[in-house]
């Protein structure tokens, strides 16, 4: 099997920080490989009210029983945990579809009045499919959500209805719509290519963005779906991506010195006769893994604290809190968890298994 570079193990780009810093002598999210986690992923839900060929089965899963989930409260009081002790600056809400849940809108202005260890609003944003934003969109604007970053496959309603199992095009772009009209911006469009199904639109969906003045992202297929819908040979890979914008546009490659921790390597996009130049980013975590830079933490719609997209392991926070357990305590067992961080996501080790959970439970 062919190796994969993942950076590691020095330190993320984006850092001076040099050697590994022991645990004790930072109240900071580090690990044994000099990253710091600053960037706070929180799943509100595991649920959601679309069926993605590469997330779920038709049939969905078995979603958390309520008592298991977060209340409004445990999840403010997470945050509050990471931004106030931690040094988290920046949380993007997930599910599932976060848009699920009633509380978002409080959940988001309880996050938008903290400040962060250099006294800034904590920069938050919102991961979605789209379904139910054009009428939720001021109201997240107005609690203090800065972007949104929206799922969209496809621009044919009868392949998207594919895709997701649901005739629900018309009700995404009309939250897109609502979204840039709320000032949620820039807003960002995330789109996965399959094989045979959407492949040949990459194209189309960044004339589509760049007309917009949207930023797209194409994201490789992960295993993070049922296990039987991913196949690494069948996999649309990064440079497959490019390969297909390219036959319509002239891309340039952005400095890697400039991506920091981010998860897309960006591309400037020449202005064509009917299509204004821009930007366009790919995120190849499985053929070109940014493990090296990462700056992510996550905790889960019921609280477990993941420090990987694809960890087998978990840590318990939910208990804390519920336990009566201080914020000092939660604090604590959070740093210790991420100390524990592996260097990489092992996608390409012979032994790699994929995560229990599907993306869907775990926020992406």
């Amino acid at each position: 099997m062919a190796s994969v570079d993942l950076g590691l193990p020095g330190p993320p780009r984006t850092a001076a920080a040099g050697p590994a810093t022991p645990r004790q002598a930072t109240d900071d999210l580090v690990d044994t490989f000099g990253r710091v986690a600053r960037d706070l992923r929180v799943s509100l839900t595991d649920r959601c009210n679309l069926r993605c060929e590469y997330c779920m089965p038709p049939e969905g899963f078995d979603w958390l029983p309520t008592a298991e989930v977060l209340s409004d409260a445990e999840v403010v009081r997470l945050i509050t945990v990471a931004v106030e002790r931690l040094g988290i600056r920046e949380v993007r809400f997930t599910g599932g579809e976060p848009l699920l849940r009633k509380g978002l809108e409080n959940i988001v202005a309880a996050t938008t009045a903290l400040r962060t260890d250099t006294g800034e609003v904590p920069e938050t944003s919102l991961t979605t499919n789209g379904l139910g934003l054009e009428k939720r969109a001021a109201g997240l604007a107005a609690a203090g959500l800065r972007r949104v970053n929206v799922s969209l496959d496809s621009l044919d309603r009868e392949t998207y209805a594919t895709i997701v199992r649901r005739d629900r095009l018309p009700d995404v772009l009309a939250g897109i719509d609502a979204s840039e009209a709320a000032g949620l911006t820039p807003v960002k469009i995330n789109a996965v290519l399959m094989r045979g199904l959407n492949d040949a639109e990459a194209p189309d969906l960044l004339a589509f963005a760049l007309r917009r003045g949207f930023e797209l992202r194409f994201i490789e297929q992960m295993p993070l779906g049922p296990p039987e819908m991913w196949k690494r040979g069948e996999m649309i890979t990064a440079g497959e991506i490019l390969e297909r914008l390219r036959t319509r546009f002239t891309l340039t490659a952005h400095d890697p010195g400039e991506r920091g921790a981010a998860p897309a390597e960006r591309w400037t996009v020449e202005p064509t006769e009917d299509t204004p130049g821009g930007t366009v980013g790919v995120i190849a975590s499985v053929t070109q893994p940014f493990c090296g830079a990462c700056d992510r933490t996550r905790l889960t719609a019921d609280g477990q604290v993941r420090t990987c997209l694809f960890s087998r392991t978990e840590t318990d926070l939910r208990g804390l809190v519920r336990s009566g357990a201080s914020d000092a305590e939660i604090a604590e067992l959070w740093r210790v968890a991420m100390w524990g961080k592996k260097a990489g996501h092992g996608i390409d080790d012979p032994g790699f298994l994929q995560p229990q959970r599907p993306m869907s439970a775990i926020g992406g």
